[in-house]
């Protein structure tokens, strides 16, 4: 029999969505439960996404300057082995921290955590199954809720014919937690993700070859940003195969033969593992959105949602990887707070077009607002200020003068409409632009700011002035 409980808001999905908002909901004097299906809060991000990854990322750089670039800076080393065991308990050591800390924070906030597998009953009823149905302490419950946040997040997906089997056809999930470096890692996809591990697995002495259809990789990205790193990438020992489609893909004893489809023909590559990094989709699974009505996109299986990201049917939201939008941990915790301040009859929003981006390779990539492209499209008169890290004293000092800093502005009105970074730090330093966007900041307002020296962040500075050669300001 189904136990009944009473809340204000019921959140599925405990991941940066999720908690977030469980805690601005709490923060607003709401009752709240919370539902996760896994045994560790946090989501897909703390647990197998976001944090691992960069964990590994962090390890394998150290990995990586102590065999190559130590030594320039007067220390020596000697001989430097990989003990992968250890990088992958450091490695676990760090989410579970985190994902504790998750756990404190809510138990913080006295919001009710309940584990279990939930499923929409009704417009404003959940149904909850436990996590392990042969548990005795395990019992049925059924939710009511005055409002319900769909932050269940996002999941892998796989071309026809290539499904993963978790051994030889992987997803970054497998990809965080092998036993073994590869002698050689085919990923399929040039996205974020793939460059990301393609990155730690190189690093560590991987042969890797990524394999992308479209003409470049990190189609996102502005494309001046895009083809300076992928030279860097292939500096450093990434293969790409552009426009190569692959066709299939055959496993044979130890390792994968993928069959592809190239611009000047067929070919094929043998590797032992192959990470296919395709994109991800919205995570609804057995979530019982089709049995309420809640509408989606066709195409994209997106949730369906209005500007205070309720659904078709009132009193149910959606946030996060559910909903149209990058697939981004900090998008999604700022929708949940906006979700949350919109049950609460507060104007909760998000401005679009103020979410960084950021690629965690080294270096590192970073931007927020238009690409270049993006405005030529729209017609927009512009001017651009582009400086490189080598001019920067900072990054001279570090050995890390790879990159630059491009700062887009509207020709006339001299607003920024776009920065992008690559190069050492850039996934800290776009948060002092985003901020310029945020209030509608002109180049001169960052070129006019005293930044300190030395500090990477000059060569922003530096770039926000090259942008007045061009502008009306300049004449």
């Amino acid at each position: 029999m189904a136990k009944d409980q009473n809340y204000d808001v019921v959140i599925i999905g405990s991941g940066p969505g999720g908690y977030v908002a469980a805690v601005r909901a709490a923060q607003l004097g709401m009752k709240v439960a919370c539902v996760e299906k896994e045994p560790r809060l946090g989501g897909v991000c703390l647990n197998r996404g976001c944090i691992p990854s960069k964990a590994l990322l962090d390890s394998s750089e150290y990995y990586h300057l102590a065999k190559e670039q130590f030594a320039a800076h007067g220390i020596k080393t000697g001989r430097v082995s990989l003990d992968l065991p250890t990088m992958m308990a450091r490695k676990e050591k760090v989410v579970e921290e985190l994902t504790a800390n998750v756990r404190k924070l809510l138990e913080g906030h006295n919001i009710e955590i309940i584990h279990g597998t939930a499923r929409l009953a009704g417009p404003d009823r959940v149904e909850i199954a436990p996590s392990d149905p042969n548990s005795k302490k395990g019992k049925d419950l059924s939710l009511q809720a005055r409002a319900i946040i769909l932050a269940t997040g996002g999941e892998p997906v796989s071309p026809s014919g290539l499904a993963f089997d978790g051994q030889h056809l992987i997803s970054s999930r497998e990809a965080l937690t092998l036993d073994s470096v590869p002698k050689h890692l085919g990923i399929v996809g040039g996205g974020y993700i793939g460059l990301e591990l393609g990155s730690v697995w190189l690093r560590l002495g991987a042969k890797v070859t990524v394999i992308e259809m479209l003409p470049k990789i990190a189609t996102g990205l502005d494309g001046q940003v895009g083809r300076k790193l992928q030279r860097i990438l292939k500096r450093q020992g990434m293969r790409f195969m552009m426009q190569t489609k692959v066709t299939a893909a055959k496993i044979s004893r130890n390792s994968v033969r993928v069959d592809l489809e190239t611009k000047k023909g067929t070919e094929s590559l043998s590797c032992d593992r192959l990470l296919i990094s395709v994109g991800r989709r919205p995570r609804t699974g057995a979530l019982g959105i089709e049995e309420v009505g809640i509408k989606t996109d066709p195409g994209t299986g997106h949730l369906l949602v209005d500007g205070s990201y309720r659904t078709n049917v009132p009193s149910i939201y959606a946030i996060g990887d559910l909903i149209a939008g990058p697939m981004l941990a900090h998008k999604a915790s700022a929708e949940g707070i906006a979700a949350v301040e919109c049950i609460a009859g507060k104007s909760g929003e998000v401005n679009y077009d103020a979410i960084p981006a950021v690629i965690y390779t080294w270096p590192e990539v970073a931007s927020v607002g238009l690409t270049e492209e993006q405005v030529k499209e729209r017609n927009i008169d512009y001017c651009t200020g582009t400086y490189p890290f080598s001019g920067a004293g900072r990054a001279r000092c570090m050995g890390e003068t790879e990159g630059f800093v491009k700062v887009i502005a509207h020709k006339k009105t001299d607003r920024i409409l776009g920065v992008h970074i690559i190069g050492p730090r850039a996934a800290d330093m776009i948060a002092e632009c985003v901020l310029a966007v945020e209030f509608g900041a002109s180049s001169e307002d960052i070129a006019r700011t005293i930044h300190g020296h030395p500090t990477f962040a000059e060569a922003l500075q530096e770039a926000a002035m090259a942008v007045q050669k061009c502008s009306i300001y300049a004449s």
